[in-house]
């Protein structure tokens, strides 16, 4: 059974592919809106829906829970640079787009958000440092803030993409309150 997330203070949900960090992420934001409501929720989901070996990996929040009508929901229609791209380039060039279009939605945000949840948030933080920054300080503004990484040397390392995750994680990591730390089942 996987924990359940506190709903105060800064998480940062961590583990490879399809251990249930969406999952346990749409968890928490139901019990948030169950208990609060949904007014002052912002969800901000930068998940790509990837494909690998017939399996499907990744994904929206939305494959485990329906975000209310009155939660701020910023969606990026995401690339996954590492599968995507033919090579260091083209990667690092989708990973631009990911943190351009992460930004829009994090500017159109509500300024004064009670509680932050977010969906695979290393996908919008492969290429632009202070894009880390700007993040955990709009989640810094919230009661609760859930974010989800991914976490796992099974796209490789020796990349800008993941060596930019890799420095992002870093920085989540020192930030959260609380890391939990998930396995494939």
């Amino acid at each position: 059974m996987p924990p359940s997330v506190p709903l105060d203070g800064a998480t940062l949900v961590v583990g490879p592919s399809n251990a249930g960090k969406t999952r346990l992420t749409a968890k928490a934001l139901d019990r948030w809106v169950d208990a609060h409501g949904p007014d002052g929720c912002v969800v901000l989901d930068f998940a790509p829906t990837v494909e690998r070996d017939g399996e499907i990996l990744g994904g929206p929040l939305t494959q485990f829970t329906t975000v209310p009508d009155r939660v701020y929901h910023g969606v990026v229609d995401a690339h996954a640079p590492r599968a995507e791209g033919t090579g260091d380039a083209e990667a690092l060039a989708l990973a631009r787009a990911n943190a351009a279009a992460a930004a829009d939605r994090l500017d159109a945000a509500p300024a004064e958000p009670q509680a932050v949840f977010v969906n695979d948030a290393t996908i919008a933080l492969q290429s632009e440092r202070t894009l880390t920054e700007r993040l955990t300080g709009y989640c810094d503004r919230a009661d609760c803030s859930v974010v989800n990484a991914f976490e796992s040397d099974e796209l490789g390392v020796d990349n800008p993409v993941s060596r930019n995750e890799l420095q992002a994680l870093e920085r989540l990591r020192a930030w959260a309150d609380r890391v939990v730390e998930l396995r494939c089942r």
